[in-house]
């Protein structure tokens, strides 16, 4: 009997990699010679580019770029043949950011640019993989675009810095000595829009540190960058407004393609041909919930199992009940009776002996 383990990351406690290893671990307990393929899964956000170098044999490359505030950082993605993984949280994430230091007005997407502009430059990548989330700015990408040769102009022909604040006054762009650039592939996960009360500023722009005065500014500041691109329709495409707009601009000035994180971790892992050569699956996160339902993470090697005709089984520190319907079979780490934090502390030995567990019933049929 062939087993796969096809988890997501348990966030903030475990990557997809080591909840492999302890499923592993406490299957062999019970089952010493089972035959175990780990193909372990992740959206577009934290982790992203990490499975994905394991899945593809690539190596880290570090590379120096400016944080969102313009501050010298050191940032990694991974090569994997002609391909470069990279997360834009590496080098614009709010992450980097200190909450008093936040400033809507001043963050950009610049050393996003710089880590692809360093992958074509450096490391000659033919293709580029981009997950995007978590990020601190809302610039539409003009960062990330700047890094790679767009120029942004006022009415008198200054050349402007790709911060909101300087681009409420463009009044040209120039694309003309943009870098070469290869395919672009974009790991997205929302289908907010740029505009609007769905949009980049509405949904997103609070947290990054703007107040609900900034909002109407802000919102002209990006309907100026789109008129001037001539972007109505990329605007308005489902992805566009995620990460301050940055779907937006790896759109509109880098041609890339949006695809939902599940989907493209799945295709470049051969994940389907991986669960149509198992007899069972096992999938996982931290917390099984509402979005699981909807083809993020488990609930997407869920469905792909069951259409394989394969049995699926799912571990996950808390589990609420309407996604349970997904799996065969669900083990939740947490007990009401004990604190989470103590689940979290326990959260090795836990897995480890719900694996035990699960090994002892699949031996038993």
């Amino acid at each position: 009997m062939k087993i796969l383990l096809a988890p997501d990351k348990f966030k903030g406690t475990f990557s997809s990699g080591k909840v492999c290893e302890l499923i592993e671990a406490g299957i062999r307990e019970v089952i010493p010679d089972a035959n175990i393929v780990s193909c372990p899964i992740a959206d577009g956000g934290d982790g992203f580019a990490d499975v994905l170098r394991e899945q593809l044999g690539g190596e880290w490359v570090d590379c120096d770029v400016h944080d969102a505030l313009g501050r010298p950082l050191q940032a990694s993605y991974a090569s994997c043949g002609d391909t470069a993984v990279m997360e834009m949280s590496e080098a614009s994430g709010i992450r980097h950011i200190g909450e008093k230091e936040r400033d809507i007005w001043r963050a950009n997407t610049y050393g996003t640019g710089e880590m692809m502009r360093h992958a074509i430059d450096r490391s000659g990548a033919q293709r580029i993989i981009v997950g995007i989330g978590g990020s601190a700015s809302n610039d539409a990408g003009c960062g990330m675009a700047a890094a790679l040769g767009v120029k942004f102009f006022d009415a008198g022909g200054e050349q402007l810095e790709p911060v909101p604040e300087q681009l409420l006054k463009c009044a040209s762009v120039d694309c003309s000595e943009c870098t070469a650039l290869p395919k672009i592939l974009v790991a997205c996960d929302v289908d907010n829009s740029l505009l609007g009360n769905a949009g980049a500023v509405r949904v997103y722009a609070l947290q990054k540190g703007a107040s609900e005065m900034d909002f109407e500014p802000l919102e002209t500041m990006l309907q100026g960058i789109v008129k001037l691109t001539g972007g109505e329709d990329t605007a308005s495409l489902p992805g566009a407004g995620a990460a301050g707009g940055l779907g937006f601009g790896l759109l509109q000035f880098c041609g890339a393609r949006l695809v939902p994180g599940f989907d493209l971790i799945a295709r470049e892992t051969g994940l389907q041909e991986k669960i149509q050569a198992s007899d069972v699956v096992i999938t996982g996160e931290g917390k099984i919930d509402e979005q699981t339902l909807h083809g993020k993470g488990p609930g997407g090697v869920a469905r792909m199992a069951r259409d394989a005709g394969k049995k699926v089984a799912a571990f996950a520190g808390i589990v609420e009940d309407e996604p349970r319907r997904l799996f065969d079979c669900v083990y939740e780490l947490h007990d009401a009776a004990r604190p989470i934090e103590e689940t979290i502390k326990q959260g090795e030995s836990l897995l480890k002996a719900a694996a035990a567990d699960f090994a002892t019933v699949l031996q038993r049929r």
